[in-house]
């Protein structure tokens, strides 16, 4: 059941993609706000327990009603998972503005692709050139599937297996991107914490998938030589890996920033935007048919 829920949020993300502001992370910005006004003095521990205070409720009360609904029928536990997977996702749309930036750069239409990359980043991109924009918008796009995509799947599949419904897994994650968002120092240092632990194994495993659908031997050398190098390792390892496996360039220097080089290949502009776009095509069909064999083994065993 999992899977298929997995599969038809997908599939509604494909359909009909949310605008940002209806997205489940959003939403919680102002519940976020209440716990870390009365609960969060300023020290890094208050900060914490502002961080478990307003994350285990929700978590608690997702398995409490997908158990609850599960008993009711099957059918409406797994609606609940299909709508909680619907408003976490929101890859849809970033991938629609991915695409859209390859078709401005194919046209030469800079100052379109510049507009759209900001759509993208959420910041400024006004002096960036078409390498510049190509390297970057990659950048972003692997991070938005990542937290979008990749991770959101991870922590479904894990709570599923626990037998704590998908739902509360993804919750847990969308709480920890929802933290980060606020601007109070103690709890975004825990925050960022949390972060970097919930994340630590689905960059691994999307990594991994990259080097199996992509190519193998450059993703484990950039992965190994490249990552650490990177201002964030953990972020280095998603990028190198991806460079590797589609044979693309990214990093290096922009505008003032000096950053190093990623990967072992020489594809650049629209075509790198190209090669990243069928990458991650390709792993999420991969990622979906070995959940289905996994599935199937399970059925038969």
């Amino acid at each position: 059941m999992s899977l298929s829920a997995l599969i038809a949020a997908l599939l509604l993300e494909q359909l009909n993609a949310l605008a940002e502001r209806k997205y489940l992370p959003v939403w919680l910005s102002g519940y976020v706000g209440y716990f870390q006004h009365h609960f969060n003095s300023g020290a890094y521990h208050h900060g914490r327990t502002a961080w478990w205070l307003a994350t285990l409720p929700l978590v608690v009360a997702a398995i409490l009603l997908f158990w609850g609904l599960h008993r009711l029928h099957p059918m409406l536990s797994w609606a609940f998972d299909v709508l909680v997977l619907y408003l976490c996702m929101g890859f849809g749309r970033y991938s629609r503005i991915y695409t859209d930036i390859q078709l401005a750069l194919r046209g030469t239409d800079i100052a379109r692709a510049r507009s759209l990359l900001s759509q993208l980043r959420g910041d400024d991109s006004d002096e960036f050139g078409s390498e510049e924009i190509a390297r970057l918008a990659v950048e972003s796009a692997l991070m938005v599937a990542l937290h979008r995509l990749f991770a959101v799947i991870v922590w479904f599949v894990v709570t599923s297996f626990l037998g704590l419904g998908g739902a509360a897994g993804v919750l847990f994650y969308c709480m920890s991107l929802a933290m980060q968002e606020k601007p109070d120092e103690s709890t975004l240092s825990y925050a960022q914490k949390m972060r970097r632990r919930l994340n630590w194994l689905p960059i691994r495993l999307t990594a991994a998938t990259f080097a199996i659908v992509g190519n193998f031997e450059d993703t484990a050398y950039c992965w190994r030589s490249q990552a650490s190098h990177w201002p964030d390792p953990e972020k280095g390892i998603l990028l190198a890996s991806a460079a590797g496996a589609s044979g693309i360039r990214l990093g290096a220097r922009i505008l003032n920033s000096d950053r190093p080089e990623l990967g072992v290949g020489n594809k650049g502009g629209a075509e790198a935007l190209f090669c990243i776009d069928r990458l991650l095509k390709r792993s999420s069909v991969f990622i979906l048919v070995t959940l289905f064999m996994l599935t199937l083994a399970g059925l038969l065993h």
